[in-house]
């Protein structure tokens, strides 16, 4: 297993934040495995805006959202740039409900995917409480928040929250898209009735028309693992329409464990495996990334201080294997941490 290298274009973190954006170039203008490694620019995030989360759609146009505002009760705006960052769009705000997101923790703020034919969506972890009357404590009546890109690409539809009956957010949730219009939302909430890490499950609410609707959400993985509640989560489809989760568990309250889920049905149904150990009875605040390369997909996270990468066919997930498809030059790989929890402002 590999650590220190990543994708031709990532934001990764390890316990804290992620802060950088990286630009580098794509597999086609990559360099050959001997020549000197290409440098990488660091760019600034528009109007002093933080914890930007980014993707690239098929026409090499790059998508940007962003923070602004009280780390506790703050807007998301996107941007994007058709020069690899030199420039980028007027910012459009991405929430219709005031200061709904959130950069506390560095965990449960926004995170975007790229469907089809380049529609960006956006989830994130809500700061209001809904009126649930029936919810006894507070913390079962944040929203799981969902807005996605207008047909016309000028602005964001209203933004809506998912959750039918799995309340009970902590840690971040993760969003992924594919290119026959499927949208996947995930979360992590303890099983409805029940509280406790041990008893929180990975839940999944999926659209089958780019995001217009989502059905009721269900328990994406049948094995009951728990979920590290404080911890964030990452999800990712890639060219073929898979669709990858990699979280960490709770089991037993000292058992947490890394864990990819791999769907190869359009999430109907996940399969996974336990890919990385780590025995600590504490909220260890992590996060995780995944993201596509000429090789596959790839999975990063971080366990005991370390930072840890690996290809999905690497990982005894059942995941398939994928052939490199000749005549493409080598991608150039970057990894990239913060080391502190302050979230500084690139």
């Amino acid at each position: 297993m590999k650590r220190i290298e990543f994708a031709r274009l990532i934001l990764a973190a390890t316990a804290c934040a992620v802060v950088a954006l990286l630009l580098v170039a794509s597999p086609a203008r990559a360099g050959k495995r001997n020549e000197p490694a290409q440098q990488v620019s660091t760019v600034r995030v528009p109007n002093g805006g933080i914890q930007p989360q980014i993707g690239i759609d098929d026409r090499g146009l790059l998508h940007m959202v962003y923070f602004s505002g009280e780390a506790a009760h703050g807007d998301l705006y996107y941007v994007h740039s058709g020069d690899r960052g030199a420039t980028f769009s007027v910012p459009v705000k991405v929430n219709s409900h005031p200061e709904s997101a959130m950069a506390t923790g560095n965990i449960r703020g926004a995170h975007v995917a790229i469907g089809r034919n380049g529609r960006v969506y956006v989830s994130w972890n809500g700061t209001y409480e809904l009126d649930r009357p029936e919810a006894t404590k507070p913390w079962m009546k944040h929203p799981m928040v969902f807005a996605r890109l207008n047909d016309a690409g000028t602005g964001f539809e209203a933004e809506r929250n998912v959750i039918h009956a799995a309340y009970g957010l902590d840690g971040g949730g993760a969003i992924a898209a594919d290119k026959a219009g499927g949208v996947y939302m995930f979360w992590h909430a303890p099983a409805p009735g029940t509280e406790g890490e041990a008893n929180r499950r990975i839940w999944v609410a999926r659209s089958t028309d780019d995001g217009k609707t989502f059905g009721p959400e269900k328990a994406a993985f049948d094995k009951p693992t728990g979920a590290c509640g404080c911890c964030g989560m990452s999800a990712f489809a890639d060219r073929n329409n898979n669709v990858y989760v990699l979280y960490r568990s709770a089991t037993e309250m000292v058992h947490r464990d890394i864990y990819l889920l791999y769907s190869g049905d359009r999430g109907e149904s996940f399969r996974g495996t336990d890919v990385s150990q780590w025995n600590i009875g504490a909220c260890t605040m992590s996060m995780e990334h995944l993201s596509e390369s000429p090789a596959g997909v790839l999975a990063a996270w971080e366990t005991m201080g370390n930072v840890f990468l690996a290809l999905s066919t690497q990982l005894p997930a059942g995941c398939p294997r994928r052939s490199r498809r000749p005549g493409k030059q080598r991608a150039v790989n970057i990894l990239a941490w913060q080391a502190t929890l302050a979230a500084r402002r690139w």
